[in-house]
């Protein structure tokens, strides 16, 4: 376990699922291509507890179609087609993170994104929320080498906040983003507010404190929880 930074210069965000909902996005994708293949709706929360999965998760779970299948590469472009039509529209920040980003502002600390999303997904998104103040790291899968749970797009990140790891805080919704952060150094808040599989518990991924809702990261990160 990592202690909270005593002198704390940067807060990291996983985006899908810890710093914006876009659960509300996919979901209707994942119907619409259910519906494409004859198949009728499903749970919406089934939807949304894998929306942190990505893309092919979305599309093993919409379609009961294994990876192996010569089809699916296909339908797994098919799926971020519809995306990309409805991309923003839908999404927001999770209640809270906008005061918590202002405050952060207020204490002259900096934040970042570091996210499995492709950045060609990743930035129309964050312009069309047009999230303020704006971070000062966005950090995507395409810019590293390796992605998480790789610690690689956190000390990416640092490098471009200017701080050590040991400086920064990360937030994330998947046993993959506590992974990183830890190996990274890094002190720890598993978002179980976000998209979390019904079998999966977030008491059981390591990280060094819990935010159950998005409001409680405020307290979390400055201490006074």
């Amino acid at each position: 376990m990592n202690k909270r930074p005593e002198n704390l210069r940067a807060v990291i965000f996983d985006l899908d699922g810890t710093l914006v909902d876009t659960a509300d996005e996919f979901i209707p994708v994942v119907q619409a291509l259910r519906a494409e293949h004859g198949r009728e709706p499903m749970d919406p929360e089934r939807i949304r507890a894998s929306v942190s999965n990505g893309a092919r998760a979305l599309v093993s779970l919409g379609l009961d179609m294994e990876e192996q299948d010569p089809a699916f590469e296909g339908q797994r472009l098919r799926l971020l087609e519809l995306y990309q039509d409805i991309l923003g529209s839908l999404a927001s920040p999770y209640p809270g993170i906008p005061g918590l980003l202002d405050e952060l502002e207020r204490l002259g600390i900096a934040w970042g994104i570091s996210t499995n999303k492709p950045r060609y997904l990743t930035e129309p998104l964050l312009e069309r929320l047009d999230i303020q103040p704006a971070p000062g790291s966005v950090v995507c899968p395409d810019d590293v080498t390796d992605r998480k749970p790789h610690p690689e797009t956190l000390y990416r990140n640092c490098r471009d906040l200017e701080c050590s790891p040991h400086e920064a805080i990360y937030v994330g919704d998947h046993l993959r983003d506590i992974e990183a952060g830890r190996r990274a150094g890094m002190y720890t808040i598993a978002a179980a507010y976000g998209y979390i599989e019904p079998d999966d518990d977030p008491g059981s991924w390591g990280a060094d404190a819990r935010a159950d809702c998005s409001a409680q990261l405020t307290g979390l990160i400055f201490g006074h929880e």
